[in-house]
């Protein structure tokens, strides 16, 4: 980042903006000017900022506490983004992540963050309506710092490392706090991690909507169409091609996991349904059918409890070209 501007507090706003595009460190959207006060209020509490914590693909960037937090001053984060989005992008390093393959690839994927654990609270971030969406600082800017970390270390820009036909919206912001009170055990627990603090990544190709069937007294009636949505998901992204089993993940809202405790289902039988369930037929509307489950193993998927009130789920694809979820506990640089 020896390149990236310090910039003057007296500058103009216009003045900023302009000195941040020429510099090439522009996601398309208005950005908080970096300032030598606002860099050191973000590496409060950073003890190594210049450690390198690995190299960023596509163009190996150096990945450090220093350019993470002038990453989270452009994207408008409040001080102690830090820990969050360093630890976000040194889980995508594990080459089971795929992250060369999600940034460089001409299909849509996105890198989504789930927050785990007390730092998503001491954050203020927002774990209940509409939580994929705006109206939390937290959230967005958390989201925010993480792609542009991607983008300005990483250097997935635009026909240079990110070469996308469309892409999508998730590509600027998307970063979610899972319920730590949902009805499930959290993904840290399952994972034999207990609550501690942690991030989660995954490389999604976006979000699908997914109902309960109309009668939905049965826990088979509710996750049903999530099984098929998992099914054909797969088999769309894929061009019908077979892929390895890997990793699958949705979110189900805390009304919906009450409905299902209601017939004693858990995560242990919401699981083992979804891999061994996949097909599903609506009369003359839809038929859904996979000759192959899309999880390696029934732990391999993932339900995650997060949002507001409402019969809803959503369905987070994971991208086609093949990517492992990472979980991993908080750094403190």
């Amino acid at each position: 980042m020896s390149d990236w501007p310090i910039l003057d507090p007296a500058l103009s706003w216009e003045e900023a903006q302009s000195t941040l595009e020429e510099a090439g460190l522009s996601d398309g959207l208005p950005m908080v000017p970096p300032t030598e006060m606002r860099l050191s209020s973000m590496l409060v509490g950073v003890n190594h900022p210049d450690f390198s914590h690995g190299m960023v693909m596509p163009m190996f960037g150096d990945l450090t506490a220093r350019a993470v937090a002038y990453n989270c001053v452009l994207a408008g984060a409040l001080p102690g983004a830090v820990p969050v989005v360093l630890t976000a992008v040194s889980a995508m390093l594990n080459p089971d992540f795929n992250l060369l393959g999600l940034m460089t690839t001409t299909g849509t994927p996105a890198v989504a963050t789930i927050v785990h654990g007390q730092v998503a609270e001491n954050l203020g971030m927002n774990h209940g309506v509409n939580c994929l969406g705006p109206g939390n600082r937290a959230n967005s800017t958390l989201g925010r710092a993480i792609a542009l970390v991607l983008r300005n270390i990483g250097g997935a820009k635009e026909t240079v490392g990110d070469m996308a036909t469309m892409g999508q919206p998730g590509k600027l912001a998307f970063c979610f706090p899972e319920n730590p009170q949902g009805g499930l055990p959290s993904l840290t627990e399952r994972l034999g991690l207990g609550s501690t603090d942690a991030v989660t990544v995954l490389g999604v190709s976006g979000t699908m909507e997914v109902l309960p069937l109309d009668e939905r007294d049965t826990p088979e009636a509710i996750l049903a169409p999530m099984a098929a949505a998992l099914a054909a998901s797969s088999a769309v992204a894929g061009a019908g091609r077979m892929r390895e089993a890997g990793d699958q993940i949705f979110l189900i809202g805390p009304e919906m996991i009450a409905d299902l405790a209601k017939h004693d289902w858990g995560i242990n039988e919401i699981q083992s349904f979804i891999h061994r369930e996949r097909r599903l037929a609506l009369g003359d509307v839809a038929s859904v059918e996979s000759t192959a489950p899309g999880a390696v193993e029934p732990g391999s998927i993932h339900a995650i409890v997060t949002g507001g009130p409402g019969v809803k789920m959503t369905c987070l694809p994971i991208w086609a070209g093949g990517s492992r979820i990472q979980t991993m506990p908080l750094l403190f640089p």
